[in-house]
């Protein structure tokens, strides 16, 4: 097993590899953001086999899952990267989770999903800290972001990007890495390998 392998598959990060990338500490603190659904819609951004998509459920939403292949039985097949097919205002939650750094365009993706969200709705929205003290450690031993992510990862984020193209979110995160595993709002952008966005639609 080469380095890379080892490291991807062996410290706790989010890197969205194999069985992992359900339950990664960061999927877990976007989780409990979630208010309960009691009958109101979501729209699931890249749901993959559906996990997230039937726990939405479980916790009462309509669900809309969408995804560029359909591996989920409920799935629709929808581009994130082009104008999503549903009117302005159609959702109350929208779950997007380790999709942000794979679309062309994260700032025309983020300002669709503002317009599909109902005033006063909530996007959660998780996406890899690249530049965290973490990986700018890990980086010195030649394992880039871009090395140690994803192969179809288009973007890499740090806070600075994140405050931009979410200006009136709240930031979240966790620390440290292994064991106990926090959920921080403070020293995000230098602790947490994962960017959790917190936004409500004034």
């Amino acid at each position: 097993m080469s380095l890379l392998e080892w490291v991807k598959q062996h410290l706790p990060l989010d890197l969205g590899q194999g069985t992992r990338r359900a339950t990664t500490k960061g999927k877990h603190v976007a989780l409990e953001l979630v208010p309960p659904g009691a009958g109101r819609t979501a729209l699931d951004v890249g749901c993959r086999e559906g996990d997230q998509s039937r726990w939405l459920e479980r916790r009462g939403y309509i669900v809309t899952s969408i995804d560029v292949e359909c591996v989920y039985d409920k799935c629709q097949l929808v581009d994130a990267n082009k104008a999503l097919p549903f009117p302005d205002g159609s959702f109350d939650l929208i779950w997007c989770s380790e999709v942000l750094e794979h679309l062309a365009d994260p700032g025309f993706a983020a300002r669709e999903f503002r317009r599909v969200l109902r005033p006063g709705g909530q996007l959660i929205l998780t996406t890899p800290n690249s530049y965290c003290l973490l990986f700018r450690f890990i980086a010195l031993f030649g394992l880039t972001p871009r090395r140690i992510q994803r192969r179809d990862h288009l973007h890499f984020f740090d806070v600075s990007r994140m405050r931009a193209l979410f200006p009136g979110a709240v930031l979240y995160g966790y620390f440290p890495y292994a064991v106990l595993k926090l959920t921080i709002r403070r020293g995000v952008g230098a602790l947490s390998p994962t960017f959790v966005v917190n936004e409500r639609k004034s």
